[in-house]
């Protein structure tokens, strides 16, 4: 279809205003060229803005505007037609070429049980991937309170939706102190009201998203952007087992305020105690409690401070004598 121009929308105005006139009683009535109105005519006849009785449509053929509504919808119904047509087709290929999916899966689990992929681009593509074919179910581990970058939470929460719409559960376990994470709390908000499951604990194991208990995608060791792909059998099921033990005892994901910004915070000590009492360095207490280094510090010092101890040492022996310790 051509582009309509200013003198086509005079013509079809005339039309509209006298219906049943020809073009070159047009032409005359409107005092413009026959020569350009006859061009006019041809383009909304070709719109279908304009119609004619006459087969010939001939300069003497009466004319009559037809509203856009109903010439957008003839111009329309043969590219739905065809836009159809290739769904169908679309659909017929996907359907032929799902059915070679098992016997890729399983020879690529066989050829790739376990493979490192240090490429962020390439990680993102492989969990698209992954959750396009995703068919039941996807357990989450994310440690460090949540923490992502905005651009890698919201492609992580079009993926959640797409997957949620068809039906798909959705686990995602997070550390406490995601509860103190603005970005975290949205995110559970928005995916929770389409069905998707949080919870939350003071000690996670470590980065871990499990697709249909096929596929496994664990962080890579020292690298925040590789991960390790894996397809064993026996190992997916090692990992799903973590999971879902971790879960059962694990708590409904609450944002911090609604559940009492204080006692959330001093909820973290009894953890805290344990890990100082075990021996571990500050560095190693905030990954495995998914904090800054900064803020497991500011807890250890109000921890020592309410034991009235002047030393880590100290503040051990008190917690031990109390059986703060055994709670």
């Amino acid at each position: 279809m051509e582009t309509l121009s200013d003198t086509d929308l005079i013509v079809y105005a005339h039309c509209l205003d006298h219906p049943g006139q020809s073009s070159q009683d047009l032409a005359a009535s409107a005092a413009l060229d026959e020569a350009e109105v006859r061009r006019s005519v041809a383009r909304l006849l070709d719109a279908h803005l304009l119609v004619t009785a006459d087969a010939a449509h001939g300069p003497s053929a009466p004319l009559h505007a037809v509203s856009p509504e109903a010439a957008a919808a003839r111009v329309a119904a043969p590219v739905e037609e065809t836009i159809r047509r290739q769904r169908q087709q679309l659909s017929q290929a996907r359907a032929q070429l799902s059915r070679f999916l098992p016997v890729y899966l399983d020879r690529e689990r066989s050829l790739n049980a376990v493979r490192v992929v240090d490429n962020v681009v390439e990680v993102r593509h492989l969990l698209n991937k992954a959750s396009q074919w995703c068919r039941t179910e996807v357990r989450s581990a994310q440690p460090g309170g949540g923490a992502r970058k905005p651009e890698a939470m919201d492609e992580a929460l079009d993926r959640d939706r797409a997957m949620l719409r068809r039906g798909i559960r959705l686990r995602t376990l997070y550390h406490h102190t995601a509860r103190f994470n603005g970005p975290s709390q949205s995110y559970v908000s928005a995916a929770s009201q389409l069905g998707a499951e949080y919870r939350t604990v003071y000690d996670l194991f470590g980065r871990l998203i499990v697709f249909d208990q096929e596929l496994a995608f664990l962080q890579a060791r020292d690298d925040e952007f590789g991960a390790v792909v894996v397809r064993e059998k026996s190992m997916i099921a090692y990992l799903t087992e973590i999971f879902d033990r971790t879960w059962h005892t694990a708590q409904p994901f609450s944002d911090a305020p609604s559940a009492g910004l204080e006692g959330t915070a001093r909820e973290l000590h009894q953890p805290i105690l344990r890990l100082l009492a075990a021996g571990l360095k500050d560095e190693a207490l905030a990954r495995r409690l998914g904090m800054s280094l900064r803020t497991t510090r500011r807890h250890i010092a109000t921890i020592m401070q309410d034991l009235g101890a002047t030393s880590r040492f100290q503040a051990g022996v008190i917690a031990a004598q109390r059986g703060l310790l055994d709670r």
